[in-house]
């Protein structure tokens, strides 16, 4: 598509207010501040399971934060590290695996807390790099043995809404451990995935800030511990998009890739640098899976889901479109799934079958992308949710008979969940992601590996259950409730809540 430059450069440019309006007005400028800083650390201990069995494992979480800030300025933990020391027990199983060294990536959960308004934050993708595991004739004492990892990287910023003594505390810590031969070859298996629960009795506070309120700029701020003025009231739902700073810097981007076109013409998307928009937010969704071939529906949920917020955020005002990648994770007790449901059917038409189903979440996030035209007063937008799961079968019952499936009866492969959903910002209405909504869509059920504990089962429920052609697609509606963000704890949407599923 060829475009005039000049005319181009006319056009304003748009922004979607749908996917990420809560988000974008939580996101606040870096108001100029003259607040010192502080560098606290905590140290705590966490129980992970392990092969080897339970393990007490001693964390200490660090960062660089201020002491002060004003309501609706935006804070950002710098620095931030959090270091993880594994014992000899929980080595032990890297040790048979001929492994020379360990990494991880940690992803930490945040309590973000003002008054009695709370919301999680996620820190993850922290980093730790390869290091050389302990050899057992190495040190002396009681940490003998033992590997310290370190992992540092950048989190999602924070606002609060209200004045009073806010607060960060860890929560829930997720690694994924990684495992090398000296070689520098994946080891067989290459690694493991531990989701560490804090030792109950423990302070986990890492940080306070005195937030103080805009109604007098000049009013000293409250420090720790004095006595806090009365929270504002809870704010309503935004009505506009980004804060004015947030504009400023997004105008002047645009300007440039403006002046641009002069010697380039053509579309003009302009990409948003994640830190600017990225941010952190949580929520739940229920719904109903039609089995095709079973001729009844499974309830889905309520299933906790943590959400990335535009990690890509494209703007092209030429074409009149905004395009939002997002990504989410479900979690249930710590394990990347949605809640085990229990559902009976008639097999084969006839036979009352009652079995628990639990979807699992496989491979990377679900990926979450918006499409939005702008040249429209409405907004229109569609969204598209992809998700890799693997379905597991469990306490099957046929005709109020036991079955003996085994532990580990489930598709032989992942399969591919697409849900869409369909709104517009100007009025809000249908599916908006900040706001929730209906999502439908098909999936395609692999055929049954590993069912059977005394025969082979497997083709039984390939037969009952898998939908390898479009005839027999299984029909999945989802409700989503609206965003929790991070960056604005005291929103009317924290803590989240669970949707009432449509059928």
């Amino acid at each position: 598509m060829t475009v005039d430059a000049r005319a181009a450069a006319r056009r304003p440019i748009h922004w979607a207010v749908g996917g990420a309006l809560v988000v974008a007005t939580a996101l606040v400028p870096s108001a100029e501040s003259a607040a010192a800083e502080q560098r606290p650390e905590v140290a705590l201990r966490y129980t992970c399971p392990f092969p080897s069995g339970p393990e007490e494992v001693d964390v200490v979480v660090s960062a660089v934060l201020p002491t002060e800030a004003r309501t609706g300025e935006e804070i950002r933990p710098g620095q931030v590290a959090v270091e993880v020391t594994l014992p000899p027990t929980a080595l032990a199983r890297f040790a048979g695996l001929d492994a020379a060294t360990l990494s991880a990536v940690a992803r930490l959960t945040v309590r973000n807390s003002v008054g009695d308004k709370s919301a999680d934050a996620s820190w993850q993708d922290l980093t730790a790099p390869p290091t050389d595991l302990p050899t057992p004739d190495e040190g002396e004492g009681e940490d003998d043995g033992a590997l310290t990892l370190t992992a540092t990287g950048d989190v999602p910023t924070v606002t609060f809404g209200s004045p009073g003594r806010a607060t960060l505390a860890p929560d829930a810590l997720d690694l994924a451990l990684t495992s090398l031969t000296e070689a520098g070859e994946p080891t067989t298996p290459p690694g493991l995935d531990v989701a560490c629960t804090p030792a109950p009795g423990q302070e986990p506070e890492l940080a306070a800030i005195a937030i103080r309120g805009d109604q007098d700029p000049t009013a000293p701020a409250p420090r720790p511990g004095e006595s806090e003025p009365a929270p504002e009231p809870t704010p309503t739902r935004p009505d506009e998009g980004l804060p004015p700073t947030a504009r400023e810097k997004i105008d002047a981007l645009t300007e440039k890739r403006r002046e641009a076109l002069e010697d380039d013409p053509g579309s003009c998307p302009i990409e948003i640098p994640p830190e600017w928009v990225m941010t952190t937010a949580e929520t739940y969704a229920a719904g109903y899976a039609n089995a095709a071939k079973l001729d009844g529906a499974a309830a889905l949920g309520p299933a906790f889901m943590k959400v990335v917020l535009n990690k890509r955020y494209i703007n092209d005002s030429c074409a009149s479109t905004v395009d939002v990648s997002s990504e989410v994770n479900f979690d249930y007790e710590g394990k990347r799934q949605l809640p085990p449901t229990k559902a009976t059917f008639l097999s084969y038409g006839f036979m009352p079958t009652t079995a628990t189903m639990t979807l699992e979440q496989v491979g990377p996030p679900a990926a979450i992308h918006t499409h939005t035209v702008t040249n429209t007063p409405t907004y229109p937008e569609e969204t598209t949710v992809t998700a890799q799961l693997v379905m597991r079968l469990s306490d099957v019952e046929v005709n109020g008979v036991p079955l003996d499936v085994g532990p580990d009866c489930r598709t032989e492969r992942p399969f591919e969940q697409v849900l869409k959903g369909y709104g517009q910002s100007y009025p809000p209405a249908g599916y908006l992601v900040a706001y929730g909504g209906t999502l439908t869509g098909y999936a395609h059920i692999p055929p049954f590996e590993g069912c059977g504990a005394t025969e082979d089962l497997d083709p039984i429920f390939t037969s009952a259950i898998s939908s390898p052609g479009k005839k027999a697609d299984n029909y999945t509606k989802m409700t989503q409730a609206p965003l929790c963000v991070a960056t604005n704890p005291e929103g009317p949407d924290c803590p989240p809540r669970a949707p009432d599923p449509e059928r």
